[in-house]
């Protein structure tokens, strides 16, 4: 039999030699993809992780509320008669920003003016937390006259430390004699921490200077925090540390 149609032909190599070798320019731009990608996944990961803390921090939430509590009457608010309503963050570790705060308001009397809403730290005295330093003032309607619903907001922003006891404390610029602004009280407190772990609407207190302040008793100022959870310092820096890996691989592909 003719095995000659079954012979190989040419020259015969040796195995393992039938890849030809890369060429150093050819070596060089393997290197360059495989940093490229890997720079490239290292990115996609840490937006990834990024993304997912954005997504959980996107949208303003209710985190306090007793609006929808039936009112018992109101809070007299006069540059002599200032009012604070307590409240307490939750644990998110980077703390909250605040977004707004809503007011539920009663008819004013008389010719009240100068409706003055801020956000105080904690102090302490021996019978108990009260409000301590002004941490700013809110913006919003400044004569809210008639009964209803008011936003305030933050003029800059305003981050709540988690954790925090924190009080709305509002005054006006005229005495209770010439008029009044009334904030809606209601009789039935907020039932301790929620599912956010925030509390609050369970403490009252009154001044008549916004320096010496008293509990009040049965009654609580009617009021609902929006704020949004900022995002944890560990993510940022993962998402910088994205982008410095970017831009030293942009670098180095110019020098090449």
């Amino acid at each position: 039999m003719n095995n000659a149609r079954n012979q190989p032909t040419g020259q015969i190599r040796a195995p393992g030699s039938g890849r030809r070798k890369p060429t150093p320019n050819e070596m060089k731009s393997i290197i360059k993809m495989f940093r490229r990608k890997t720079v490239r996944c290292l990115f996609i990961l840490v937006l990834a992780v990024f993304s997912s803390e954005i997504a959980s921090a996107q949208g303003t939430i209710t985190y306090v509320s007793n609006l929808g509590q039936p009112s018992s009457g109101s809070a007299s608010v006069g540059s002599n008669s200032w009012f604070a309503a307590g409240f307490i963050t939750g644990t998110n570790v980077a703390g909250y920003v605040l977004n707004s705060v809503q007011l539920a308001v009663t008819d004013a009397s008389g010719n009240p003016s100068g409706f003055t809403v801020m956000i105080y730290n904690e102090g302490n005295s021996l019978g108990g937390i009260i409000p301590g330093v002004s941490l700013g003032t809110l913006a919003g309607p400044a004569n809210p006259a008639t009964a209803g619903t008011y936003s305030y907001t933050p003029s800059v922003s305003l981050t709540l430390s988690p954790n925090i006891d924190y009080f709305i404390v509002l005054t006006s610029g005229t005495s209770v004699a010439n008029g009044a602004y009334g904030w809606s009280v209601t009789s039935i407190p907020t039932p301790g921490y929620n599912s956010y772990h925030w509390g609050g609407g369970t403490s009252f207190l009154d001044s008549s200077d916004g320096v010496h302040w008293s509990f009040t008793s049965a009654n609580y100022g009617q009021f609902a925090i929006y704020a949004t959870p900022a995002p944890e310092p560990g993510v940022l820096g993962l998402f910088a540390l994205g982008g410095l890996l970017v831009a030293f691989q942009r670098r180095k592909a110019r020098s090449v």
